[in-house]
């Protein structure tokens, strides 16, 4: 049986409100690092059309040039999931240490110096090429502490607009809007058991066939429950996936 999946939000000053409401309203679950690093990821909120697809990286260094076998292997298929307001998603390049090929928020690791919401705003520039500021923050939800050893904060952003993206190819395989409505279709989110925890896994699905699990899935899950419901129920107890442990 197919899902139901509501209609394209607006992207207009109600929904901003409401999300900013939810945000300033909320106690936010800090985690202590205890030896872990930290890390923050922009949920960055945009406008989006209907029927908008994958945003490629621009030509640049043929040594960055994605190998055909790799993008095929990792190149999820994420369509019709735009229209109306959206967030921004990246598939992680292959050629990533870490994570790579995983669907992720633009972020990573907070430097000396920065914190959250600064290293946020600047990996989402690294990552997507899209320059915001502290203005254009909502607020920020709940940390997370993942299995690979981090602290993630993510922070909420309302881009303004429908914004061009400029995708990093060395980071970056393609980035895509996806409709906030995607989050709340019926079938969303979904739980899994796994003889490694007695934790539940999260996926959150996204168009056709694709499945985003936590750490990201875990902060799609909030901006669904807390940023858009107004619901403050936890989610730093969800599990990830095995493959995300490392």
């Amino acid at each position: 049986m197919s899902p139901t999946v509501p209609a394209p939000l607006p992207y207009d000053l109600a929904l901003r409100d409401r999300i900013a409401g939810h945000l300033a309203g909320h106690e936010r679950r800090v985690v202590a690092d205890e030896g872990r690093r930290h890390a923050a990821v922009a949920v960055v909120l945009v406008d989006s059309e209907v029927g908008e697809g994958r945003i490629d990286p621009l030509p640049g260094d043929p040594e960055l040039a994605p190998d055909e076998d790799v993008v095929h292997e990792l190149d999820g298929r994420m369509q019709d999931v735009s229209g109306g307001a959206a967030f921004l998603l990246s598939r992680r390049s292959g050629r990533l240490r870490t994570h790579s090929g995983q669907w992720a928020l633009p972020g990573g690791r907070i430097d000396e110096g920065e914190d959250a919401v600064t290293a946020a705003i600047r990996e989402t520039d690294e990552e997507l090429g899209v320059r915001l500021t502290p203005d254009h923050v909502l607020g920020l939800m709940d940390d997370y502490p993942t299995r690979s050893g981090y602290v993630i904060t993510p922070v909420v952003l309302w881009g303004g607009g429908r914004l061009d993206l400029r995708p990093s190819p060395d980071e970056v395989l393609a980035a895509f809007r996806v409709g906030l409505h995607e989050l709340l279709r019926s079938d969303s989110p979904r739980f899994l058991d796994i003889p490694e925890s007695d934790r539940p896994v999260v996926q959150i699905p996204l168009g056709e066939t694709d499945r985003v699990h936590a750490p990201t899935g875990a902060v799609l899950l909030q901006l669904r429950r807390l940023g858009l419901e107004g619901d403050p129920t936890r989610v730093d107890d969800l599990e990830q996936p095995t493959f995300a442990w490392r």
